[in-house]
């Protein structure tokens, strides 16, 4: 009998499906419904549902079912293979907005990340978009505010999606799912948490976003 110890079989790898999706997935998967909207493939209904699925579901499988139907960038069915966690040249690290028993604001014309960080303790935070220049499809804002104030303000065409709650404290997104929004133009994503405090999204109303859309426009044109 042999008593001499076996190494230990490695663990298997989990199948790419089962695979938590990460920020880098999503952003994938959001630039090939944005495409497909653009492009005719996808109604606007069909590309809120989709959007809204997005954000829900956790691992890569089910993020693959949302394109399955749908060609992959250039314009190839390709198979879904998850995305590498290392950003693209030129991305920045996510911005962070803080206001301790202060107040912060970001607005005029100025060039937000995909992803944007805002914490208030305290104070009051503005993150003013309408006069934004929007470099990627989706742009996702996560809030947290403890006896504070944040106020979020988009363009009247942009499409709005909030996902938050709040304990004594108020969580709210106007403006969600409006027919007026423009199909080629960004998706902004509100999330929160406030506790004590307020968390606001809403359109301003005679702002209107035109650059990514013209962009979107001249790139299906060429």
């Amino acid at each position: 009998m042999d008593l001499e110890k076996q190494p230990a079989a490695p663990a298997a790898a989990a199948p790419p499906a089962e695979l938590r999706a990460s920020d880098a997935d999503r952003d994938r998967i959001a630039q090939i419904l944005g495409d497909a909207l653009a492009e005719g493939r996808l109604t606007s209904d069909e590309h809120s549902e989709r959007l809204d699925s997005l954000y829900a579901f956790k691992t890569v499988g089910e993020l693959e079912g949302l394109v399955r139907d749908l060609p992959a960038p250039g314009g190839a069915h390709a198979p879904f293979a998850p995305a590498r966690p290392a950003a693209p040249a030129g991305a920045g690290p996510a911005e962070t907005i803080v206001a301790v028993c202060s107040s912060s604001a970001r607005k005029g014309r100025w060039r937000p990340g995909a992803h944007t960080r805002a914490v208030s303790v305290m104070g009051d935070i503005t993150i003013d978009l309408t006069e934004a220049v929007f470099e990627q499809q989706v742009t996702e804002i996560n809030v947290t505010c403890v006896l504070g104030n944040v106020e979020v303000l988009v363009p009247e065409n942009v499409t709005l999606r909030g996902y938050g709650s709040g304990v004594l404290g108020n969580f709210e997104v106007r403006g969600e799912g409006r027919g007026e929004s423009d199909p080629q133009a960004p998706v902004v994503i509100v999330r929160g948490f406030a506790l004590l405090g307020n968390i606001e999204a809403r359109p301003k109303m005679g702002a209107r976003l035109v650059d990514l859309a013209r962009k979107l426009r001249k790139r299906l044109d060429g």
